[in-house]
């Protein structure tokens, strides 16, 4: 069985081996607000891609070379790192959003559509980008926004106006201004950084010479809990991005871990092995009206909660091997949980869809490989072909799961299509990454 370190099933004989010993005496180092990134940029290597690619053309928006091009930039990126996309290559001629359209010319290129955008400097220091996508097939305009950002933020209106794109060429909503967090080390030192979905932009929110794990976001996207060994023990607290504040939400006896947001954002579910073996609690997101609701002898743990709210999902060993089972977030009574995993013979890690349709675990099966599990059904389908999974993670859309793994020997994080046709590999030369986990769509 896998090393337990924090959790019961925490996926590492890897951990001991890659990063220091958890309890290892280590000077402290801690930040508390976001400063500028000291990790290097994440590289993204797509390694699969789309049955069939959407031919687009996106111009260089006009007036956008002063601004180092980033909008375009951002744009064409987006649209190739989403798998379903092909980019043609139309060099840095710069067309308006409101120049007329000349179909026949792009039909000749061989695209499906194309968008065409301005980038306007206005007082204050901000900018604003309009753009417009066309329709080359059926030869009409399909509409197009305008986004108003600081200088800082141009990155953003790149994310804004791809997931327009996507959201007007396949009438699902895209992901590309959502966030990611995960945690770097460098030697002896871990930061939680805090990213743009493509792994650019990074910003530390954490700095500790002591292990940081199992970073999840609240639900409004504005908050992160996560584990910290910063006092020599594992401790669960709750992050407030935009200032830094952080409050202790568990510092019981023994181990602190696994923490879950409710999707309303009230309360955690979190793990603790403060009755000697580790069960399943719920606490207010203030750190009050702390609640055992798991029965068992042997070890529960990693909650999730279920869309609805009404059910938590938890790894257990009740059964002899750790699999995954379900029960009321109101508590287990006596036999009243129930198995959900089948298929392995060891499963962890559940990690429920947006949608709530599908659950994506880890299980051992020639190595340890992320699963996706039909609920409905029953029906299960290995996703990855790398043997050192860990930590699975959903974008708000349900469109990709995020996890972490390895490759050429060395930890990485990796995306991969819930169809398992659009894979990728996201690293930091030089650096370790670990504990992946996607923010949620930001209102």
């Amino acid at each position: 069985m896998r090393t337990f370190i924090t959790q019961a099933y925490r996926i590492l004989n890897l951990w001991q081996k890659n990063w220091t010993q958890i309890l290892a005496i280590c000077h402290l180092g801690i930040l508390l607000s976001f400063c500028a990134p000291s990790s290097g940029q994440m590289q993204i290597e797509i390694t699969g891609v789309g049955q069939s690619l959407y031919p687009i053309g996106v111009s260089r928006f006009k007036d956008e070379t002063g601004v180092s091009n980033i909008v375009t930039d951002v744009i064409r990126a987006n649209l190739t790192n989403n798998g379903r996309f092909f980019n043609i290559d139309l060099g840095n001629n710069e067309l308006a959003e409101n120049t007329a359209p000349d179909f026949g010319s792009w039909s000749s290129k061989r695209a499906q559509a194309y968008a065409v955008g301005t980038v306007t400097a206005q007082v204050g220091g901000v900018y604003e980008i309009k753009y417009r996508l066309y329709d080359v097939v059926k030869n009409q305009s399909l509409g197009g926004t305008s986004v108003t950002v600081t200088k800082q933020d141009l990155r953003r209106a790149g994310h804004v106006i791809a997931d327009d794109i996507v959201q007007r060429l396949t009438g699902e909503r895209s992901i590309f201004s959502t966030r990611l967090s995960y945690v770097v080390r460098n030697g002896k030192q871990y930061q939680l950084m805090i990213s743009d979905s493509d792994g650019q932009n990074p910003r530390v929110a954490l700095t500790s010479s002591e292990p940081i794990i199992s970073p999840v976001w609240s639900p409004d996207g504005k908050k992160v809990a996560y584990v910290s060994f910063e006092t020599k023990k594992p401790v669960i607290f709750v992050h407030e991005l935009a200032t830094g504040k952080r409050i202790i939400l568990a510092n019981q006896k023994g181990n602190n871990s696994a923490p879950s947001w409710s999707p309303d954002g009230e309360k955690l579910a979190v793990s603790l092995s403060q009755d000697n073996n580790t069960q399943v609690y719920t606490v207010n997101a203030d750190g009050t009206n702390l609640k055992r609701i798991s029965k068992s002898s042997g070890i529960d743990t990693e909650p999730q909660w279920a869309i609805d709210g009404r059910s938590i999902y938890f790894t257990s060993d009740r059964g002899g091997s750790p699999q995954i089972y379900r029960m009321s977030s109101d508590g287990e009574s006596a036999g009243s949980a129930q198995r959900v995993t089948f298929k392995h013979a060891f499963a962890t890690s559940p990690r429920i869809s947006p949608d709530g349709k599908y659950l994506a675990y880890i299980a051992r099966a020639g190595g340890y490989k992320l699963q996706l599990l039909e609920l409905r059904t029953g029906e299960v389908v290995g996703l990855t072909q790398t043997s050192y999974d860990e930590t699975p993670s959903f974008a708000a859309n349900g469109k990709f799961i995020l996890y972490a793994t390895r490759a050429n020997g060395r930890p990485v994080l990796a995306a991969v299509s819930t169809d398992g046709s659009v894979k990728q590999i996201l690293s930091i030369p030089g650096s370790e990454v670990k504990e992946p986990a996607w923010g949620p769509f930001m209102n």
